[in-house]
Order: structure tokens, then sequence, then C-alpha cells
């Protein structure tokens, strides 16, 4: 197989208005991706800690990696001379990379944009600095931006984020978009659409310029990604007329959208419904992505709502820190009540981690800055988090996702998310 499909399995018995949870499978070069699956995030072609091996032994069917930061360093040409990323950080399995729209905006700003956003606790200090020292600047035809290595001067395109990431080689990757935030007027929003819309068409033709011209590499497949903030008719239009764009494109015998992306900020109260929006207007044969999403809740909302995969750096960024989760809630192991705690980190869950090393001891690891507390506490959360969602879909093969749902959530976050101080 040379290309990306879709096959689609189980959909979630009770769906209502809104409500198109489902399980199946991503068909790619390297390799099959049950759906829902969690898609751990390799950013600079590493999943921070781990080695590939240890990365397939949480259960990881793919990863994701970030195109701004691999294009920074080593290069799109480099990793593009190695084969392609895949085989340049030695994971045997299917692949994905971001444009590079969400780094070339938020880190480029320097303001923090984050997918679930919630505009009442935003800090006015923070709003004021979205518009000020801007080291990224928009216009028609794409984002200049400085690097956040050595401040040097960049420039992407629609056409720029096509070649890094054919460069890069992904089985999956995403079209250059403009991320906006829930402080964004809704005229802004309106133009953003538009641009997003604009660009995708730019990324389809250069895409299929590409392939073309790079035989000698497996065929990849582009996915657009729908924007529109919170507001319906925006949401609604942005995926139809990339459904549109994707249906004209094929029409001419040109490659389509092979899958879709839900980006943007949303409000986390929102976020089904969002989705649902998005997927009421989408082809049920293409996957679709939610980008940024890992709270075990926002799981279900999405899943529910008909996401399929979903990617985020919170289990990785956290785990570095001495945060874990467990069935009860999380935790964080930097406390000192984890000094003579000899237990497992979560001995009902289980896995390598649980069932090899102690609380105490990564208590230890983690005060006394070792590395390895890193790899152990990542280990655990990204295999935690990829059991969650394959649970996930299993219950929904099942007849059984919302008996699964309640049991779960409803032990999570029985003390408010976080682990009681005596489990």
């Amino acid at each position: 197989m040379d290309d990306v499909s879709f096959s689609l399995g189980t959909e979630i018995s009770d769906a209502g208005v809104g409500r198109h949870g489902r399980t199946g499978t991503i068909h790619t070069p390297h390799g099959d991706i049950q759906t829902p699956a969690f898609i751990p995030v390799a950013t600079k072609a590493t999943v921070k800690t781990l080695t590939p091996e240890q990365i397939r032994s949480t259960g990881a069917q793919a990863i994701l990696s970030n195109a701004y930061h691999l294009y920074l360093q080593p290069g799109h040409d480099i990793v593009d001379e190695a084969g392609g990323v895949a085989a340049f950080e030695n994971w045997h399995g299917p692949t994905y990379t971001d444009s590079g729209g969400f780094q070339v905006m938020s880190l480029g700003a320097g303001f923090r944009k984050v997918l679930a956003m919630d505009t009442a606790k935003l800090n006015p200090e923070d709003i004021k600095a979205k518009d000020k020292e801007r080291l990224a600047k928009v216009d028609e035809d794409g984002v200049d931006f400085r690097s956040v290595i050595d401040g040097s001067k960049h420039r992407f395109t629609p056409e720029v984020s096509m070649q890094i990431q054919h460069g890069l080689g992904a089985d999956i990757m995403f079209a250059f978009d403009e991320l906006t935030t829930l402080v964004d007027t809704r005229a802004y929003q309106e133009e953003s659409v538009e641009r997003t819309r604009r660009w995708a068409q730019r990324c389809l033709v250069e895409h299929n310029r590409l392939t073309q011209e790079r035989t000698h590499r497996p065929k990849q497949s582009l996915w657009g990604v729908v924007q529109g903030a919170n507001y319906e008719d925006l949401r609604r239009l942005a995926a139809r007329q990339l459904v549109e764009m994707s249906e004209q494109a094929q029409e001419k015998g040109m490659r389509g959208f092979g899958g879709f992306g839900i980006g943007g900020a949303m409000e986390k109260s929102n976020l089904g419904t969002i989705v649902g929006w998005v997927c009421d207007e989408l082809p049920a044969e293409k996957p679709r992505h939610l980008l940024g999403i890992s709270e075990p809740d926002d799981l279900f909302t999405a899943v529910a709502a008909g996401a399929d995969t979903f990617d985020c750096v919170a289990p990785t960024r956290l785990a570095r820190r001495g945060g874990v989760y467990t069935l009860d809630g999380r935790m964080n192991l930097v406390a000192s009540r984890f000094k003579r705690d000899f237990r497992g980190v979560d001995e009902e869950f289980g896995g390598y981690v649980s069932e090899n090393y102690s609380r105490a001891y990564l208590h230890h690891l983690l005060k006394a800055k070792e590395f390895l507390a890193g790899t152990l506490c990542t280990i655990h959360n990204v295999a935690f988090m990829v059991t969650l969602v394959d649970n996930i879909r299993a219950s929904i093969a099942e007849g059984r996702f919302e008996e699964y749902r309640a049991e779960f959530l409803g032990r999570y976050y029985a003390n408010g998310g976080r682990a009681p101080e005596g489990k």
C-alpha cells in the first residue's frame, strides 16, 4: 500500500445529534492505526526521554513530529536524506507531522495559545502581550517569524510548509493554517477562516506537485484543518469548504484531503459541541484528528463527538515534572509524602513502571534531578493515555461506551482529578 485510507468500524450505539463516535482503522504505508487512538508527540523526532523501543512498549501505534522545530533543526533536507522522519528516528510505524502553524503563531508571538481556553481566566497582561513585540507577522501570503533558537528570520507559506513536510516524509501531514485565539474578534475570525481556506487550496496544489515530483518516496496524505473558534457557522462553513475543495480536486484528477484536522482555540465546555458541528459536515469515510487533547474527560467527549485520533504534549511534559496519571486521578511524585511510599505508581493499572519501580524511588530520582525520573514517569503516562483510549475503543466495539465513561470518569474525578492521599 502506498497511500492512506480509512476503514469504518463500529459506531457508538446510542449516538444522537452531534454524536459521531466510532471505531475504525487508518491504513498507512508504515502500518495500521486502530482508532480511536492517542498519538504521542515526538516534537523534534523524539518523544522526550524515550527511545523508540520504549515508545513501542507503551502500545503507541503512531507518533507526531513538529515541522517547525525540525525545519529549524536539523533541517528537513537532512531528514529527507535520511529517508524520512520514521527512518531518521528509527520508528517502525506510522508518523504524523503538523504544519508548523501552531508554533509559528504561539512561539513567534510570545502569547500562550492552547486548544481549550477560557477567556474569563486570561490574564489581562497576557492579552496585551498578544499585540506587543510580536515575533510573528501574518499576511495574505504567509507568516514572517523569528527562530526560537537564535532569533534568525524565517518565512512560512503554504508552499514552504508542504515542502518541509514532504521532506520530513510522514504518512500524514496537515495543511498550513492560521491559529487564532478566543480573544480575537469575530471579524478577525471570519478573515482568518477565509485565509486558512485559501492557504489550504495552495497546500493542495503544492502537495500534488510534490507528489508527482517525489516518486522515489511513499505517497503522503494531506489533511485539511478546520478552524472557526467557538462559532458554529464558521466551523461548519470551514468544514464544508474543505470537503468541497477536496472533491473538486479529485474531479480534476488531483489528490484531495485524506482526512481532516480539527484545530484552533475552543472553550473546554464547548469541546464536544464544536467537534460535533465539524463532524456533521465531514464525510464519514475520512478520518478526523483533534489537535492538542489529552485530559480524560475531553477524550471521552471528543470520541463521542466523532474524533478518531488525538495528540498532546501534556502526558510527557507532566511526567518530566513528576506528575503521573492513576486510575484515581493525577498525583505529583515530587511531594514529600512519597518519600517512603514503596508501592508502585498505580498497581491496579499495572504496566512496566508500576510493576518494577516504587513511588519512593521515583520521588528520589525527581528530587535528585536524575534523567531516569523523566524516562520512567513518561513511560507510565504515555502507557496510561494509550491504554485509556484503547479501552475506549474496546468499549465502543462492545457497545458499552457510556458505561465505561461513567465508570472511569466517576473514579478519576472523584477527588477533583487528584489522587487522594491514601491512594
